[in-house]
């Protein structure tokens, strides 16, 4: 079962599944639905979800007699000073230093990532003794610079924030993951259970999922199913699947058999 842990810099991880915490009806809805993923991870969008301010409704409250970490992430962001200062700010307020970072460009259309500005962020980030696991697209380039840039983690969208295509460029997964020392957890896009595993069968050390779960008729069995979908591609993957061939091969051998 130790295999089956996640290492994010100074941090272990017990599930490879992190979950999100926008688009639920309410913060006991995202309790339900966290618990049942099995996840012990949830991101937080620290501009639209209260953490910080004990005088309101506060996310934390609901988790604080759980194992369960809140990882701050920059969404709203769309420059590095203010993803910055933003999480300087979090930090103070919270003491936690495991941030997802993501700074967005397109912010009126795909929400695709400003990756230059996501660079710049993580250096100085990283410069001030942060945790980052950062955002960015499936460019197995783009994924180099952020490691060298101080990423712990590198998480490429699988494809537009909340669109549910799933995994569209499945060879860019398996090119950042040979371009990388760090994991890679993929992020953003993905739909349904059959997504989570497919990327686990091609090798991401992890998952990240929100809209699938919250958006779905029954965000606790999503929850639920994702979790399960997860363990089966990462054993999936570790297994070995057979060579892909164009004809068939029968699966019982005729050698020797008497008629």
């Amino acid at each position: 079962m130790e295999d089956n842990k996640l290492q994010i810099g100074k941090y272990e991880l017990s599930s490879r599944l992190i979950v999100g915490s926008g688009k639920y009806k309410n913060f006991q809805s995202t309790y339900d639905a966290t618990i049942a993923s099995g996840s012990d991870l949830i991101t937080v969008a620290i501009r639209r979800v209260n953490i910080t301010n004990p005088d309101e409704e506060n996310l934390m409250d609901y988790f604080k007699n759980s194992d369960i970490k809140f990882l701050p992430n920059s969404a709203g962001c769309t420059d590095a000073k203010s993803a910055i200062t933003l999480f300087e700010l979090t930090r103070e307020a919270t003491g936690i230093d495991l941030i997802k970072l993501e700074v967005i460009g397109d912010t009126a259309k795909t929400l695709y990532p400003d990756v230059i500005e996501t660079i710049k962020a993580c250096e100085v980030l990283a410069k001030s003794g942060f945790t980052i696991m950062a955002y960015t697209s499936d460019d197995p380039i783009i994924a180099k610079s952020l490691e060298n840039a101080g990423a712990s983690a590198v998480m490429p969208l699988a494809s537009p924030i909340g669109s549910g295509l799933g995994i569209l460029n499945p060879y860019n997964v398996q090119f950042i993951k040979d371009a990388i020392k760090v994991p890679v957890i993929v992020d953003a896009g993905l739909g349904c259970a059959s997504d989570v595993s497919f990327a686990m069968e091609l090798g991401a050390d992890g998952v990240l999922t929100n809209t699938a779960i919250a958006g779905a008729k029954d965000p606790i069995l999503m929850a639920e199913a994702m979790k399960y979908a997860l363990q089966a591609g990462r054993a999936s993957h570790k297994a070995g699947r057979i060579p892909r061939k164009p004809y068939a091969t029968a699966s019982s051998p005729v050698n020797g058999v008497l008629f």
